[in-house]
């Protein structure tokens, strides 16, 4: 049982806590005749013992009561690899304000910093005692004491008339109240890396689950269904992407076996059968990047296109596409959301090797949009985007085209995606495209940080215009033979570090 004693007006703001007949005071010193007085209402339950009810009046709560183990799921919930959802229950004291009903919604907007959110708890709760009152969910985090309040809060306050007494309560929290990062971090071993992100593929969550995780992962797999709305079914990568068709092996965690889904990314939509083609939600900002590089008119070759999302947005811009996989699945779901976005008239479509595509349609449509008249002549662009092996298939272009060299603005520029795990990942890149097509890409090339994939391992893209001496025969690298492309302002190494950084910062 727990008594607390208010000063008597005009002493101090204080207060006295009193705990199994010991005495204790907030940072103060007390008269010994007040210490008796406290003494004797103690034989006096009636006038300041409180009942046994579910809140009582407090002025502080303990240090380690307000720090992140308050709203930690009960302790031994650890290392359950069933979901057992019965065993989060846990009750804790919180800070409560108590307030006449008729003035809580003048109360919530100016009480929103100091307010409880928590997943599935009321901010606002009838009193248990008193039915024309309400009590307000405080944060135990930010108010412990009257004087936690800031000055505006208090001032609402004083103009309500509500005193800003604090009252504590006991809160009963359930599995739904717990956030997924807290019951994961609860469950797995102490110490261990916690899975509560994924990529989300319509109504799929998409998991790479660690070795340490592994014997978690249908507990960890009907979190996430659990905690995000929308999803029904989660998933685990098994293998790497390193097969020809770029797809992966994967296991279904929790839910819905069914991989048929929608997506939805700058304002296309998007169908497949997320087990048989490759999506990556996280390349969304890269896709309109690219798109936004090409005005209408404009030619597109995309070699690795998947289900579309480069060469839809494309072709939407009134551009002529060339749209190749050789994945057939992906293939299928290419023509088929063509139609879906309506751009169907405007994509041709091919299931080809990337090196057949390159050497047999591209090769045809260049040798035709390089012979146009300079008025007629489009801009043309070559998405790579297979970042294990791209920059292999650069040697496609050494000497594709025969006769005369068109001039240097002309010539098709490429985007092809690679992977680097060096120190400096831009010079790696660069080195390892100009090392294929024969030539030095340093003057002539840019190179954009897309994403970190993992420690030490980021994806990159390299853009450059291809060298008539490289894409045409019988031309030397004689600059009185041909017309060099324009420099390109080299992105230099303090810049690449500061994309680096902005994009971590946003990962």
């Amino acid at each position: 049982m727990v008594m607390i004693l208010w000063r008597p007006f005009g002493f101090s703001r204080r207060l006295l806590k009193l705990e199994s007949h010991s005495i204790t005071e907030s940072k103060s010193l007390i008269p010994l005749a007040w210490t008796s007085l406290t003494q004797m209402l103690l034989e006096a339950p009636g006038i300041f013992l409180l009942g046994q009810r579910r809140f009582s009046t407090m002025p502080e709560i303990e240090t380690h009561e307000r720090d992140s183990e308050l709203f930690s799921p009960p302790s031994d919930v650890r290392g359950m690899t069933k979901l057992d959802r019965t065993a989060f229950k846990k009750t804790v004291n919180i800070p409560v304000l108590k307030v006449r009903k008729e003035i809580v919604n003048k109360l919530m907007r100016p009480l929103k910093r100091a307010a409880l959110q928590r997943p599935g708890i009321r901010r606002v709760i009838e009193d248990p005692e008193d039915k024309e009152s309400r009590l307000i969910m405080l944060d135990p985090c930010k108010i412990f004491t009257h004087d936690s309040f800031e000055k505006a809060e208090l001032s609402v306050l004083e103009q309500l008339n509500v005193s800003p007494q604090i009252s504590k309560y006991n809160l009963e929290l359930t599995y739904e109240n717990f956030k997924s990062e807290e019951i994961l971090r609860a469950v797995l071993p102490e110490g261990q890396d916690v899975t509560s992100g994924f990529s989300r593929v319509g109504h799929i969550a998409h998991l790479n689950l660690r070795d340490h995780q592994l014997p978690f992962k249908h507990l960890i797999g009907q979190v996430m269904i659990d905690k995000n709305p929308g999803i029904t079914s989660a998933v685990n990568k098994i293998n790497i992407i390193d097969n020809m068709y770029r797809n992966f092996q994967m296991e279904v965690l929790s839910g819905e076996q069914n991989m048929m889904t929608k997506v939805r990314e700058n304002n296309y939509t998007y169908e497949f059968d997320f087990s048989k083609v490759y999506w990556n939600p996280r390349l969304s900002t890269e896709h309109s990047r690219i798109t936004e590089l090409l005005k209408p008119g404009d030619v597109l070759f995309d070699v690795f296109a998947g289900v579309g999302p480069f060469a839809i947005p494309v072709a939407k811009k009134n551009c002529t596409v060339f749209a190749n996989d050789l994945n057939p699945e992906s293939h299928k779901w290419l023509l088929h959301n063509c139609k879906l976005n309506k751009v169907d008239q405007k994509v041709k479509v091919f299931n080809l090797d990337g090196k057949d595509f390159l050497q047999g349609p591209v090769k045809e449509e260049l040798m035709q949009l390089l012979g146009l008249s300079k008025e007629r002549k489009p801009s043309v662009h070559v998405v790579m985007n297979l970042p294990a092996k791209a920059i292999e298939f650069l040697s496609a272009f050494k000497w594709l085209l025969d006769g005369q060299p068109c001039s240097s603005e002309f010539l098709p520029i490429v985007h092809c995606y690679s992977f680097s795990k060096d120190a400096n990942p831009a010079e790696d890149v660069r080195q390892r495209a100009g090392a294929v097509l024969g030539i030095s890409l340093e003057a002539c090339s840019s190179v954009h940080l897309v994403r970190n994939v993992a420690p030490n391992k980021e994806m990159l893209c390299i853009t450059f215009q291809i060298p008539a001496a490289v894409l045409y025969k019988n031309q030397t690298r004689n600059p009185e033979n041909h017309e060099d492309p324009p420099l390109k302002r080299q992105r230099t190494a303090e810049a690449f570090s500061d994309e680096k950084t902005q994009i971590a910062s946003n990962t």
